[in-house]
């Protein structure tokens, strides 16, 4: 069988191996694939794996030989399902692998918008210790997070697994579900409306799939229902959000800072307003990227094409 890899860099820059997967077929890893360059690429493969280059219906069109799409993430935007479908294409992901790394990075942002470690580490080295006339100073609000409530928009695995984290930090949690299912039963979880969460939470973190009811979901309305002390932070998809909105309310002040590790468009254009908007930390969509959550997606790949040639494929999402 021949496995064509069309953007394998993110996944592994160097640090894994791709062995597992060359022992089920003859394969070829490009670490990145520009939109021309897609069909001549994967035009004689039967398996192509992609995790952000998009594979449309116009593009499979052209691949007569494509049996299997391989996407290495959990969200599968960037295929045209329907179309798969249609053409008999089997369409699998890696869902799960990332929960605790991705509920680590809420944390690593929260805890920057309420410490400012980064900050305070950049005045030390700049001399402003050194110079101070006490034995300590502060460059912005310091925040403990005890006794504050977190409201999660969205309760899957990842935001489970950051409740958890926000519980040990004597937290209390408010949840919105997903809407498509009952709210499973989640120890020391209040379930709510979207409007109460906002309205009295003190961080906001979004766990919700970006889909035409979710996108832009967080705008001026809903900004206005947040406490001007609270936090907002996005480790999901950066559509869940109208950016420029967003931008004014922190240029405002009208919330107190946003913790964000996806935008709208990635890498995001120059223009993006959030990119200069007071109180907001950006980091570039890293949250997935430790090496034991890509170690255990890269797992997970291989275990799906797998099963695939096994004839039973597992993690469909069609």
């Amino acid at each position: 069988m021949r496995i064509v890899v069309l953007d394998g860099y993110t996944l592994n820059p160097g640090d894994l191996s791709w062995s597992g997967l060359e022992a089920l077929g003859e394969v070829t890893v490009y670490d990145r694939t520009a939109p021309e360059e897609i069909i001549d690429r994967a035009l004689q493969a039967e398996l192509i794996l992609t995790n952000k280059t998009p594979l449309s219906a116009d593009t499979l069109k052209q691949l007569p030989n494509a049996k299997y799409i391989g996407v290495l993430a959990t969200g599968y935007n960037i295929v045209d399902t329907a179309f798969a479908a249609e053409r008999g294409i089997v369409v699998t992901n890696v869902p799960a692998y990332g929960s605790q790394s991705v509920a680590q990075m809420v944390f690593s942002l929260l805890l920057e918008l309420c410490s400012r470690v980064q900050l305070h580490s950049d005045a030390v080295r700049e001399g402003e210790w050194t110079r101070s006339l006490d034995f300590c100073f502060t460059k912005s609000p310091l925040v403990e997070l005890s006794g504050k409530t977190m409201g999660f928009v969205g309760l899957g695995k990842i935001g489970y697994q950051a409740s958890v984290i926000a519980r040990a930090f004597g937290m209390r949690i408010l949840a919105v579900g997903s809407g498509r299912t009952a709210p499973p039963p989640a120890e020391g979880v209040e379930w709510t409306e979207l409007e109460r969460l906002l309205a009295e939470s003190d961080v906001i973190s979004l766990h919700c799939p970006l889909t035409p009811a979710t996108e832009r979901m967080i705008n001026t309305e809903r900004l206005a229902l947040m406490k001007p002390s609270a936090f907002l932070i996005n480790t999901s998809r950066g559509g869940l959000i109208a950016e420029a909105d967003l931008a004014a309310a922190l240029n405002e002040g009208r919330i107190a800072g946003a913790g964000l590790d996806v935008l709208s468009v990635e890498p995001p254009t120059s223009d993006n307003p959030l990119l200069q908007a007071r109180n907001c930390i950006i980091t570039p969509h890293i949250a997935w990227a430790t090496k034991e959550a890509r170690s255990r997606l890269l797992q997970v790949a291989v275990d799906n094409v797998h099963s695939y040639l096994q004839g039973v494929p597992v993690n469909m999402v069609r």
